[in-house]
């Protein structure tokens, strides 16, 4: 983890993708005057299950693992935060602890914002307090479709699903299909879709027999999206 210098947040590229977007400057400079702009690597840890949010972290670059661990110590993926994305925004709100574990899984540079300064602008900003609030209920439709995926879909629709999800994000032109250009273990695979790593092995293994995925040495290549797209589809 290293602290640089931090670039004013009207020159950051990801604000756009960020629900900070439309801020005005002096909300925009208010920001900028208090935030740490942190570096950090590959597999560590940005903030600890249990712990109490001081404030709330904006994804400037890399990729972003939000989990929980169970009781026999695999991981359960609540989402990848990528650029442009906030963290730990619904726990400083609801003033409690974090109910998850975040870990970085690309190099990444973040920005921390503390809590009085980001209050100060949801106080003052009565667009960034819609935005914020839509935020915070698409996150719970999204925690009650997993928790409905969990329960009716099979593994291998989960899976699929899973793939397509990643690829519409994470996609890049990789030739016959469409690459996802993030480097994820099967272990976390198997987190992101809630099964065992040695089923998602096999099931990847089958994706491929039947011309469904490639493999670009850990990264896996997306053929058929309109066929995952069937088979993911568990009403259709």
């Amino acid at each position: 983890m290293i602290k640089e210098k931090a670039s004013p947040c009207e020159l950051c590229l990801s604000r756009k993708f960020s629900m900070f977007a439309d801020l005005s400057d002096s909300h925009l400079c208010n920001i900028s005057d208090n935030k740490n702009f942190i570096s950090h690597k590959k597999g560590q840890i940005l903030f600890y299950e249990g712990t109490k949010p001081l404030g709330v972290f904006c994804v400037s670059s890399g990729i972003v693992k939000v989990f929980k661990t169970a009781s026999n110590g695999k991981e359960q993926i609540i989402r990848l935060a990528k650029k442009g994305d906030f963290l730990g925004y619904s726990s400083m709100l609801g003033e409690e602890s974090y109910s998850n574990t975040a870990t970085i899984v690309e190099d990444a540079k973040i920005c921390f914002v503390p809590k009085e300064t980001f209050l100060k602008v949801l106080v003052e900003d009565n667009n960034f307090h819609r935005r914020l609030t839509k935020a915070l209920c698409k996150d719970l439709g999204l925690m009650e479709e997993k928790l409905t995926d969990a329960t009716q879909k099979t593994i291998r629709e989960r899976l699929a699903f899973t793939l397509l999800k990643l690829s519409d994000t994470y996609g890049v032109d990789g030739g016959e299909g469409e690459k996802i250009d993030v480097v994820l273990s099967r272990e976390e695979i198997a987190g992101l879709v809630g099964t065992a790593t040695e089923t998602v092995i096999r099931l990847l293994s089958e994706f491929k027999k039947d011309g469904l995925i490639e493999f670009d040495g850990k990264k896996i290549i997306v053929i058929d999206k309109k066929q995952l797209a069937r088979l993911s589809d568990f009403y259709g």
